[in-house]
């Protein structure tokens, strides 16, 4: 059965409530082994000229030293769904930072492209609360403008002086994700709590935006009392600030070009709350698995996702997965809600993304020709380096393609190099 095939299939019998079917209670129950994988390769008598140049070169260059042995790889025509070429297309590997791509489909799908994120400051019995709503990308200036609000609130109601304390009963107590280090803290990534403000690796997120807070209020002539502390919102506090984030497509666009992990850990426990779920990293991951399979269609055999940044090294999924999920994002029928993760690919070439020359992308005398034309996530872990995204063909269709490698012995530019190579050669202008 075709990608397509499958995916219309698993749309006809959706219920048009996403979030009904995201909270059955046996919505994680999915018989994966009854989902039919996708076609292989179609046969080379079957590809245009073009199409079949592409394949044997890819053939030969996916065999590049640099790339090591254990390489998965695939080509998509999004029109028709045909596999152009596979590699390994459905082995399971380590699929690092690609992970983003399967959080940012399930948060869109969940949640909406138009949600936005809500911090706010309410007031009872002579404390101030500051209540994270989940945005990773709340700044100083954005606390800043809070704090205005809120002391003038608290000046109308003749207020001068307060305690501070923070909220961040939206998540429960940070733990560590099935295959993450404890190193990664907090330079990769902070745990995940409600209350953050954007940029700054601490530990304790939560206290540490009370405390900017706190000193943003005092800036202003309010008298802050005693140390900021937790606890929870009153039922009776009055709301005296509040803050709403940018919509969920720009912070998704933002999270795909920079591979920003706090973000993505955010979005995957909101996706769980917004699917009934707890707000937890397996929460999120549930939900992610029942949003693929039931509501598009797609295959997951050998697929095991433990986060919604990649940082975990038990998370495994094939390329052939990660290919059939970009492939969704150029599908009008989806486009709606899904172009955000295809416009927010990094673009070769592109400086301020993971793409850009900064991080040495597409600089080869291989890849150059592929500078601005090429849509793709990067993933880097040591010993797993990925490239999933799109490129249009001289005839204007879309190919979309994953490359996915585990354990090469060379060093990671000289591999991410060889990808970039991958990636020109779909586009064709490395013939």
């Amino acid at each position: 059965m075709s990608p397509s095939l499958r995916r219309a299939l698993a749309i006809a019998a959706t219920v048009p409530l996403a979030a009904t079917m995201l909270t059955a209670p046996a919505a994680v129950a999915v018989d994966t082994a009854a989902v039919h994988t996708a076609a292989g390769p179609r046969p080379a008598a079957e590809l245009d000229r073009a199409e079949r140049r592409m394949a044997d070169n890819l053939g030969i260059r996916v065999r590049d030293r640099r790339l090591g042995g254990r390489v998965g790889g695939v080509v998509i025509d999004a029109k028709s769904d045909r596999t152009i070429w596979g590699h390994h297309a459905a082995t399971a590997l380590m699929p690092a930072s690609n992970v983003k791509l399967v959080t940012a489909v399930a948060a869109l799908t969940v949640l909406g492209p138009g949600h936005r994120f809500t911090t706010r400051a309410v007031h009872g019995g002579g404390t101030l609360t500051l209540v994270g709503g989940g945005d990773r990308t709340l700044t100083t200036g954005d606390l800043d403008a809070l704090a205005e609000d809120a002391v003038a609130g608290l000046r109308r109601a003749g207020v001068t002086s307060v305690r501070v304390r923070v909220d961040g009963r939206l998540f429960p107590r940070p733990t560590l994700a099935t295959g993450w280090k404890r190193g990664y803290y907090p330079g990769e990534v902070t745990p995940v709590r409600a209350l953050a403000v954007a940029g700054r690796a601490v530990t304790d997120t939560s206290l540490d935006a009370g405390q900017v807070f706190a000193r943003l209020l005092a800036e202003r002539g309010v008298t802050v009392t005693g140390g900021v502390t937790r606890g929870g919102a009153g039922a009776r506090d009055v709301t005296v600030g509040l803050h709403r984030s940018a919509k969920l497509s720009r912070i998704v666009k933002r999270m795909l070009k920079v591979s920003d992990n706090d973000i993505a850990e955010a979005l995957l426990r909101m996706t769980a709350l917004g699917a009934g779920r707890p707000a937890t990293f397996e929460g999120g991951t549930a939900a992610v698995r029942t949003v693929l399979s039931r509501t598009y269609g797609v295959s997951l055999a050998n697929f095991r996702m433990y986060d919604g940044s990649g940082l975990s090294r038990a998370t495994r999924i094939p390329a052939r997965t990660l290919a059939e999920i970009l492939d969704l994002t150029v599908d009008p029928r989806h486009a709606r809600t899904l172009k955000h993760v295809a416009d927010g690919l990094p673009v070769a070439g592109q400086a301020g993304s993971t793409l850009g020359p900064e991080w040495g992308r597409f600089d080869t005398a291989a890849s150059k020709c592929a500078v601005g034309k090429v849509r793709a996530k990067t993933g880097t872990l040591t010993g797993a380096i990925a490239l999933s995204g799109m490129t249009k063909t001289r005839g204007g269709r879309w190919r979309i393609f994953s490359f996915v490698e585990n354990g090469s012995p060379a060093p990671p530019s000289a591999t991410r190099d060889a990808l970039d190579g991958l990636a020109a050669t779909v586009n064709g202008c490395w013939a």
